[in-house]
């Protein structure tokens, strides 16, 4: 299974289960009037539209290159990947903000607590079916990620859609938690105002999550790279060549979670024909895909060793 079909199937997963559960949540909140079961709900309808929007933007990262889009619409899925990260921020973690001062500030000391038998058998239905979207989710981050270590894999991959999935599981997991815990202590305590701290602690839970994708995906969509030590490699490989006298400036871009773009200037060995020189740029070409299957475009410019000079010195005060 492809990267890709993976991302896609943890995705799909991850809608099936939000719907349902965001129903059950919503019924058990009506029945017990729980601040943390309205939060809940919330955040699962916010997680089934998201997903809804991760899977629109890998079907338009698919579209091919058009007249108006020459490098094609990979960075679809970075757009609506951040759209994902302000409306976590925005609607499922404001709400919650919201949902629980809003409770916490309009409670009756004289009220007494319901009967949180519903909210339970809820959570722990949610907890069953979360479970299961978050199991098929992280099986196909393993496979992706590789030997790399989580937070290492989130910090280089330019595909966000599956930790996309994974971050918002991991987060709909601790947010039962929370519930949990304000209802349980709430009714233990008889202190209702920990039902509506509850909801709090799972809107901050839900924006911390909304920062760390919209970091990721603004640097994304900026126009983000290889990494440095990705760089030297590529500088490496070009200069190993018998025909190449040395690399100027590599720039890279990635366009689309599997479409890297590389533009360099090359300065070729004194002497070296027409010929010679598209040899090496052959060859140059099939080894940086080689050993990066996701380069797509390579863009060469033969330079001398004069212009090198000039661009690498600095500018006149």
């Amino acid at each position: 299974m492809t990267t890709q079909s993976g991302s896609k199937t943890a995705v799909i997963a991850a809608i099936a289960g939000n719907l349902t559960i965001a129903l059950i949540k919503f019924i058990a909140a009506a029945i017990t009037g729980s601040s943390a079961m309205i939060s809940e709900g919330i955040h699962s309808v916010v997680d089934t539209g998201n997903g809804g929007l991760v899977l629109l933007g890998m079907k338009r990262a698919g579209q091919p290159a058009d007249e108006t889009h020459p490098f094609g619409h990979g960075k679809s899925l970075y757009f609506w990947t951040h759209i994902v990260a302000i409306s976590i921020f925005g609607i499922g973690g404001g709400m919650s903000v919201y949902e629980g001062i809003s409770h916490m500030t309009s409670i009756d000391p004289a009220a007494h607590l319901g009967d949180p038998t519903a909210a339970y058998i809820v959570l722990g239905i949610s907890l069953l079916v979360e479970g299961g979207s978050f199991a098929v989710a992280v099986k196909q981050f393993r496979l992706a990620r590789g030997g790399m270590g989580p937070w290492q894999f989130i910090r280089v991959t330019k595909d966000p859609s599956l930790y996309t999935v994974v971050l918002e599981d991991s987060a709909a997991m601790l947010g039962l938690v929370f519930a949990f815990l304000g209802i349980f202590f709430g009714h233990l305590l008889n202190n209702p105002y920990l039902d509506g701290a509850a909801s709090v602690a799972i809107g901050i839970l839900l924006m911390s999550v909304a920062m760390i994708l919209a970091s990721r995906t603004m640097g994304l969509l900026l126009g983000e790279g290889v990494s440095p030590e990705e760089l030297l490699d590529i500088r490496r490989r070009v200069e190993s060549d018998p025909a190449v006298e040395r690399a100027g400036d590599i720039l890279t871009m990635y366009m689309g979670p599997h479409d890297l773009l590389v533009n360099m200037g090359v300065c070729f060995v004194k002497g070296t024909t027409a010929e010679q020189m598209h040899e090496a740029i052959h060859r140059i070409e099939t080894g940086l895909r080689s050993a990066y299957p996701q380069t797509n475009r390579v863009y060469i410019e033969v330079e001398s060793l004069s212009d090198m000079a000039k661009d690498a010195s600095p500018p006149d005060p």
